[in-house]
Parts: structure tokens; sequence; C-alpha cells
């Protein structure tokens, strides 16, 4: 999939959004080096200067692409989807494993630019401090099911979910397991384990 094509999606409804698709696709496609204003106005097939007259500098672009990256995992990845806690620890454990398998297999494009994201900003103090801000916004609803569904430890059983979810991201998309994407019973049976485990069920 070219990076023109992928960028034109549905989702994409201002030049705004088109150009952080497709900056999304080029650090998913080429990498860090691979993102320059130029190669985003020749992806989305805009005329040349586009990009500069929405984002002037490169850190302008990356915080655009942040900020739409943090979008769009927001519909993957949405814990509005949730079941009644009622359900208990396996009710918790469909509903993120349907999240997760949506990342892996209709996603990954989403994941590997979120690594180029996250590795920049170690090395940029401003868009340390955007990605950070966007991501509590899934770490905030996720500390909130977990005190929901009755955690001694919310905040540390968040971090472990998380890190988990993360470990099994980055072997399943640019790991040793790329090429063996768990199906979404093998994941519901590991948050199931994980769940129990931490809720004492």
């Amino acid at each position: 999939m070219t990076a023109a094509r992928s960028a034109r999606t549905p989702g994409a409804s201002s030049r705004a959004e088109l150009i952080a698709d497709t900056a999304i696709t080029l650090l998913a496609e080429r990498g860090m080096r691979g993102l320059t204003h130029r190669a985003v106005d020749e992806a989305a097939g805009l005329p040349p200067g586009s990009t500069s007259n929405h984002a002037r500098t490169r850190a302008a672009l990356l915080e655009l692409a942040v900020r739409r990256h943090a979008a769009r995992e927001a519909d993957v990845l949405t814990p509005t989807e949730i079941a009644d806690l009622a359900g208990g620890p396996d009710a918790l454990a469909d509903a993120l494993a349907l999240a997760l398998h949506r990342s892996l297999t209709g996603h990954r494009e989403l994941v590997l630019a979120r690594y180029e994201l996250a590795l920049e900003a170690t090395r940029r103090p401003e868009l340390r401090k955007i990605y950070d801000e966007e991501g509590r916004a899934f770490r905030e609803p996720l500390v909130a099911l977990m005190t929901a569904a009755g955690s001694g430890d919310p905040q540390r059983h968040a971090l472990s979910l998380l890190a988990w979810c993360e470990g099994l991201m980055f072997s399943c998309v640019a790991g040793s397991f790329h090429a063996e994407v768990p199906e979404r019973a093998q994941l519901r049976a590991g948050f199931a384990e994980l769940l129990r485990g931490m809720l004492g069920r």
C-alpha cells in the first residue's frame, strides 16, 4: 500500500488530517528519516508547500502527527465498548482482547508509527510533553476500569496491563512473532489469566 493511497482514508475530513495521516503512513513505511514536508506533499498528492502551510517546522509536523495518531488510536482502543463489569474479569478480558486484536490485525501502521514517535519523544522535550499528554487519555480510563473491577492497586495493575499489551504488540508487529498474530481467543485467555491474578478471582 502506498503512502498516498493509505493517507486518503475516510477519516481524513480536512487537509490537516490528510497531512497528519500521510505523516503517520510515512513514519510506518520509512521511519523518522523518511518524514519530511516534501515527502508528505508528494505522498498525499498535494501541491508543493502545502504541508509547510499547515505545519511550518518539523516540530509542528510531529505534533500534528502525534495528536492525529492519538485520535485514530482512540477509535481502535476505545474503552466505551467495554461491557458491564458485572461480568467480571472474563467480560473485561473479552473487551480488551477485541481492542488488541483489532489493533494487531487492522492497524499495524499505527503501531509502527507510535514506536517512531515514542522514540523521537525521548529526544525532543517538547514532543515528550505532547506525547505524554495524549497518552493519559488511554492510561486514565484503564485505571478507572481497574478501580471499578475491584482492583486493590489500580495504578499498578493498569501499568501491568499496558506493559503486557505493549510487549505483545511489539513482538507481533516488529519482533520475533511478527508473522504470528494471536487469535482473539488466545488474547482473551491471556487477559483473563492476568486479570484473575490481579483481582484475586
